[in-house]
């Protein structure tokens, strides 16, 4: 019995996709142009799709499950279940009008002709404001639809914002944040779904390994009540005595997000030698 996997051929999600799997210690070799791939060491096929054809596969079960971004899983609206978030991939799905108009709001957009590759996402957000406009569907390049009078706005994705600043454009409002998500097949059967558990678990360690760090200080003995409320650690921190009298080294992990304001505050309550060392697992 194998796990079926369908991750995009080429493009923004495929490099994250696979180095995804390495990180759980799943070798996938992806030769040129090669459509299929076996796993060395999991029961895994990999299968190298289009993202816009990947959520019709796993609904399909020709794929048990899937990476893909959640602008082409809510575009192409398939029944399909999301399993994980899986944190890259980001970026936004944004109108965007030419540099001179003012725009306040989204009534801004009635009446008006909308270039986008994501008609069915756009016209639920119209429809969830009342708002009658002209959807004009394109496959690329719509950030040049104002400048040959195709359409007035465009509706499409944003990273840098650099693409539209070059074609005369800004960026007016977001009507969603994407990024990759795992889907799997509803009708997934028991022994595949033991198999995407055994895949979850090695997902959720590596991710919560790169969303935190690992911490040793020195600090003395009267300061660590105060430590000890700064870093909670997975249960509490590990303390261990110094030879010098009246110091402990402390061991602990601190959240990616929360770091340089731990930080500052550590050393303001005594501690010494800070030393932050990257983690590759962290089991739960």
């Amino acid at each position: 019995m194998v796990l079926k996997l369908a991750v995009q051929k080429g493009g923004r999600l495929h490099e994250d996709s696979i180095q995804l799997l390495k990180d759980c210690g799943i070798s996938v070799k992806n030769g040129h142009n090669q459509l299929k791939s076996t796993a060395e060491n999991f029961p895994l096929e990999v299968y190298f799709l289009r993202d816009d054809d990947i959520p019709q596969y796993v609904e399909d079960a020709v794929a048990h499950i899937g990476i893909v971004g959640e602008n082409v899983l809510l575009e192409k609206n398939k029944q399909v279940d999301t399993v994980e978030p899986l944190g890259f991939g980001k970026c936004r799905l944004s109108f965007a009008v030419p540099k001179g108009e003012t725009y306040t709001n989204s009534t801004y957009l009635q009446g008006k002709k909308i270039a986008t590759s994501y008609p069915f996402i756009t016209q639920q957000f119209l429809k969830e404001k009342g708002i009658q406009a002209e959807i004009h569907e394109i496959s690329g390049s719509v950030e040049l639809a104002p400048s040959i009078g195709l359409a007035d706005v465009v509706c499409d994705l944003v990273s840098s914002g650099s693409t539209l600043f070059m074609n005369g454009l800004k960026e007016v409002e977001t009507i969603l944040k994407s990024q990759a998500v795992l889907i799997k097949n509803k009708g997934l059967g028991s022994e595949q779904q033991q198999l995407l558990d055994k895949l979850l678990f090695r997902i959720r360690s590596v991710r919560k390994a790169k969303n935190n760090k690992y911490i040793l200080l020195n600090a003395p003995n009267e300061a660590l009540p105060k430590i000890f409320e700064l870093l909670p650690g997975m249960k509490s921190p590990t303390v261990l005595p110094l030879a010098e009298t009246g110091w402990s080294s402390v061991h602990s992990v601190l959240a990616e997000d929360e770091f340089w304001e731990k930080i500052e505050k550590l050393k303001q309550a005594g501690a010494q030698g800070i030393l932050v060392v990257p983690i590759e697992k962290m089991i739960m």
